[in-house]
């Protein structure tokens, strides 16, 4: 029997109650509007990439491999003269369920940190499904982090300090990225943070139950994403690891992760359990669980205390991993 959820903390839970038309269920046919509604922000409309002038941003393009289209990065440098050497790069994955969102979405959540660390920050756009089903987004998303560590020394950035960032399904992205890149060949990035990251296509554990019909995103609508990207597969035998990471049963040679998640939210057995996946496997990995947090708390109601200790927690883990 499915007990109830956790309850929501109190400052959360009036953010939710205040915000407009916030739906937890996204179904088949919604992928459209969502994504109509994104594009009508534009980046105009979307916060100023650029910190009043302290970064300069400008789109570069990685090109396609075997075949593959061009993958699109939003590049962002620090304006102000390096403090010492190359600088780290940030390599940013963005959510929205793998269906929505372009390479703006979230970077604002990376960009302050990026200041605070004198970092290059680095966004890639992938191809969305369902048009573009598993292995197109994380073939982008490799795409994009062989085109960032080639060209990290003109970004003024460190190849060798290259830390994958994602958030929900970007987070996802960004665990089977390392996979990808321990099993095939290629940079070993410097660490991995994976925020409320989405990672196992069978939708099948307890907090995806408790959080059916609650919050922000919910089993409907965690099975309406990974239908999408693996069809008639989705929580079926054979799923690779770099369709859905919590099918890796090697979490070995992986660099040092940094995951957090919401105790009220449908990820968050799957995170807890990735990370105790690290630590048997010997590997390094600190993971938060926010108290009553639902997915995506920290963009929803930015100012609540525990949105400001989930921002702290994470820079500081940036700053010990950089030695900053």
């Amino acid at each position: 029997m499915t007990q109830p959820p956790p309850p929501f903390d109190p400052e959360l839970a009036a953010a939710l109650d205040a915000a407009e038309g916030m739906r937890p269920g996204l179904a088949p046919q919604d992928i459209p509007a969502a994504r109509q509604a994104l594009a009508l922000l534009g980046p105009a409309a979307g916060p100023d990439l650029t910190l009043g002038g302290a970064f300069a941003v400008e789109d570069r393009t990685a090109p396609g491999s075997g075949g593959a289209p061009d993958v699109s990065l939003l590049v962002c440098r620090p304006t102000a003269p390096p403090g010492g050497g190359a600088r780290p790069v940030l390599y940013y994955t963005h959510g929205g369920g793998m269906v929505v969102g372009n390479n703006r979405l979230g970077v604002d959540t990376v960009l302050p940190w990026a200041r605070e660390l004198d970092a290059v920050v680095v966004s890639v756009e992938y191809r969305l499904a369902p048009e573009h089903p598993h292995p197109a987004p994380v073939e982008d998303v490799r795409t994009g982090l062989l085109w960032t560590a080639e060209h990290a020394g003109e970004l003024g950035g460190d190849p060798e300090r290259i830390v994958v960032v994602g958030t929900s399904a970007g987070g996802g992205l960004a665990a089977a990225l390392t996979l990808l890149l321990r099993d095939r060949g290629g940079p070993r990035p410097l660490g991995q943070m994976l925020m409320s990251p989405m990672l196992d296509d069978r939708n099948d554990t307890p907090s995806a139950h408790q959080m059916t019909g609650v919050g922000v995103w919910d089993r409907t609508a965690n099975e309406t994403a990974w239908t999408a990207l693996l069809g008639d597969r989705r929580g079926g035998p054979g799923v690779p690891p770099y369709a859905a990471p919590a099918r890796a049963t090697d979490l070995s040679g992986l660099p040092p992760a940094f995951l957090d998640v919401g105790s009220a939210e449908t990820f968050r057995d799957e995170v807890v359990a990735y990370a105790s996946g690290i630590w048997r496997a010997g590997g390094v990995a600190e993971l938060h669980v926010w108290p009553g947090a639902f997915h995506g708390f920290d963009a929803l109601a930015p100012e609540t205390a525990l949105a400001r200790a989930a921002r702290t927690a994470r820079l500081d883990w940036l700053r010990r991993l950089l030695g900053r």
